[in-house]
């Protein structure tokens, strides 16, 4: 019996063993790397730079498009940076520059391989880059985010590689500056003013009340405020409008109301740190990212005192 129990054990051991894959099957650093290698030549990508450090590979490709000549980021540091995601399958797209910014340390940055490629190969800040993180340096077997496990745009399926642009802000009210004025322009907006702290306004309806709006004040207003992407975070359109103590303003918004009276209607143009700064916000209708240029209208109704 116990021979008989043996060779049982014996011919299911061989036959598992013939069943198995060969050793030659790809682990998923090599299935990874086939995976890039595909999606390189697939979509006409050249200069890219595998990384070899250590006379190893992380399997991370990587093409710099600008140095940068800002300080080195460490681990430690504070960093912001703008960037555009593709999952290599092409169901997980983030495209959107006005809503794809991050603020925090750069030890704390996901995935894994994005945080190794701003940290060893970007480096600088003011630098760009384009990044094809390994799944396995990316959200590896589970993926990320909720949803479909086969079709949707909000979540990342498992096993994906993922093609990131990214650019490393090193002065940030530069940087705010620039997309504004990139805005204007591409918006055809004319006329506005630029303070000396970066705020641009423009009186689209002069005002016909006498009364100025100071620091004290307390106003009633309609508003729409707006990304620089077209999208509405809050607005009030009420025949009543909404009131607000001037200081209760965001900084940039509460320095633009003061060149207004009743009546004036204002456009305004409020860089981040004028804004919500890096800390961000909840609006009625959407969330204001970190870093956030805005778009505010107002129409003044009342003042006092």
């Amino acid at each position: 019996m116990k021979l008989k129990l043996f060779t049982l054990l014996l011919l299911a051991a061989i036959g598992f063993v013939s069943c198995r894959k060969s050793g030659t099957d790809p682990d998923i650093k090599q299935y990874d790397q086939q995976q890039i290698q595909s999606y390189i030549a697939a979509n006409g990508i050249t200069g890219m730079q595998n990384d070899v450090a250590l006379g190893d590979t992380t399997g991370i490709y990587y093409k710099i498009t600008n140095q940068g000549t800002g300080p080195v980021a460490d681990y430690p540091d504070a960093i912001s940076f703008v960037y555009t995601l593709r999952s290599f399958d092409g169901k997980f797209v983030a495209a959107d520059t006005v809503l794809n910014h991050y603020y925090g340390y750069l030890g704390h940055v996901a995935p894994n391989g994005l945080m190794l490629g701003i940290h060893n190969f970007l480096k600088n800040k003011g630098g760009q880059m384009r990044i094809l993180i390994p799944s396995h340096l990316a959200y590896g077997v589970s993926g990320v985010g909720s949803g479909s496990k086969t079709i949707t745009s909000g979540r990342i399926a498992g096993n994906q590689c993922l093609d990131y642009t990214v650019e490393l802000i090193n002065n940030q009210s530069v940087y705010d500056d620039l997309v504004i004025n990139t805005y204007l322009a591409a918006n055809g907006l004319t006329g506005y003013t630029k303070t000396a702290d970066g705020l641009y306004y423009k009186i689209t309806t002069p005002g016909t009340g006498t009364d100025p709006i100071t620091y004290n004040s307390t106003v009633s207003c309609n508003y729409t405020g707006r990304l620089l992407n077209g999208t509405t975070f809050d607005s009030n359109s009420t025949t009543t409008g909404a009131s607000f103590d001037v200081p209760g303003l965001t900084p940039g918004a509460m320095e633009g109301i003061q060149h207004a009276t009743v009546g004036t209607t204002i456009s305004m143009l409020i860089p981040s740190a004028l804004g919500y700064g890096t800390a961000g916000a909840t609006g009625t209708t959407s969330t204001i990212p970190a870093n956030a240029c805005l778009r505010f209208e107002f129409t003044v109704l009342t003042v006092s005192p």
